[in-house]
């Protein structure tokens, strides 16, 4: 069963990733981390399986939480918040490009970390190489988080 499924245009490609990702979904749920890790897992994976199919509004949250969260020290919870704020006031989303390279670290990668503080310093590993990938779009998401969230 999949906890977040990848929509179907990407199967069977993506079916092994999914299943990597819904074996980490369930560490960082049952974590029991106030700082609610699981909002920077499901960030980097959206971010970096992110085509031409998915919504825009996904990908800019994505990009949004994983920003918030290197940049801005904010913790999985407080970036979930943020998210609510944006849904309130905005309902187009821009269409970001597409880069090329989405990082060199995967979900096999942090999956193949122990669990605890290392696998957990993989997560975080994680969203900056993914992050580092959509550096092109950074202008558009800190512009946006200065107009819709007053956060520079």
């Amino acid at each position: 069963m999949s906890l977040f499924p990848v929509p179907c245009n990407l199967f069977p490609v993506m079916h092994a990733e999914q299943e990597l990702y819904n074996e980490l979904a369930y560490y960082t749920l049952s974590h029991g981390d106030p700082a609610f890790i699981h909002q920077h897992l499901v960030d980097a994976f959206t971010a970096q399986h992110a085509d031409e199919n998915s919504k825009p509004i996904g990908v800019v949250f994505a990009l949004v939480g994983l920003c918030l969260h290197l940049e801005k020290n904010f913790t999985g919870r407080q970036v979930q918040q943020m998210h609510m704020r944006l849904a309130r006031k905005r309902k187009q989303w821009p269409r970001l490009p597409f880069p090329r390279d989405r990082g060199d670290i995967t979900a096999a990668d942090v999956l193949a970390a122990p669990p605890g503080q290392e696998r957990d310093k993989m997560i975080h590993a994680w969203c900056g190489a993914v992050w580092k990938a959509w550096q092109e779009s950074r202008p558009q998401i800190l512009e946006l988080l200065k107009k819709e969230l007053d956060i520079s």
